[in-house]
């Protein structure tokens, strides 16, 4: 289980306050829903759930640790896929699995099992000794879904995971997210579409202007605003959360 207290993220450099007070809990064997407008602070909150970025305040624990006591094993339980990150283009599957699994500290055989697994049910393995600067943005995505996935964690983050596929593809990789919350796993799911998360997900966190708004069940959040669908209940609690910035003139 995830827990985020209090969690604020400031930028120095530019003195942007990205993240300004998130709390929520994400619990074992669910696929949690994190939802927010642009720039509301979903992937800077992500980055420090992933230990990319060190919290200004607040607290993150895994399991009722902190995650800054010993951010190498929380590493090691984690894995977090978004369209930013980019596998090398001149390796092919089968490299990359192989060089990730060895970073991960994998034992041949174990690479070699969960390789399989994952390639055969993605359909990579006839791809597997092609390049992957060669494949199309499905292709890709998935291959990238399998490489984050290959060290078996606990905890996967995805940010938009089915962003800009086909049809095919987003339900192929649905269902391989149904199935590691059936195995137990912690998932985070940023996505804008609430088709997905009516879908998908189990509870639901939203995030306006870097502050949590909203925890909770999916099948609760439209009740508990007194509207009929989750989209009227984003909207909502968007409009009454939102401070408009002014605008400065000289």
């Amino acid at each position: 289980m995830i827990t985020i207290e209090h969690l604020k993220k400031t930028f120095k450099k530019n003195k942007v306050e990205a993240v300004k007070d998130v709390s929520l809990e994400v619990r074992d064997g669910e696929i949690f829903a994190l939802l927010g407008p642009n720039g509301a602070g979903k992937t800077t909150t992500m980055r420090m759930l992933s230990t990319l970025l060190t919290p200004t305040s607040g607290k993150i624990t895994y399991d009722g640790k902190d995650i800054t006591e010993d951010m190498l094993s929380v590493r090691r339980r984690i894995a977090f896929l978004t369209n930013e990150i980019r596998l090398d283009g001149q390796f092919t599957p089968d490299e990359l699995a192989n060089y990730y699994g060895r970073l991960y500290e994998m034992t041949p055989e174990q690479i070699e099992k969960n390789k399989k697994e994952l390639f055969d049910y993605f359909g990579i393995t006839e791809f597997s000794k092609r390049r992957y600067e060669t494949f199309s943005t499905g292709m890709k995505q998935k291959t990238s879904l399998a490489i984050c996935l290959l060290h078996d964690p606990d905890t996967i983050i995805f940010d938009e995971p089915t962003n800009g596929l086909d049809i095919l593809t987003q339900r192929l990789i649905e269902k391989y997210v149904v199935r590691l919350k059936e195995e137990g796993k912690c998932i985070i799911l940023s996505t804008h579409i609430l088709d997905l998360v009516s879908r998908l997900a189990d509870r639901v966190g939203v995030i306006v202007d870097g502050k949590s708004v909203y925890c909770g069940d999916v099948s609760e959040m439209a009740r508990s605003q007194n509207v009929d669908t989750l989209d009227e209940a984003f909207v909502k609690l968007y409009e009454e959360n939102h401070v408009e910035q002014a605008i400065v003139t000289k």
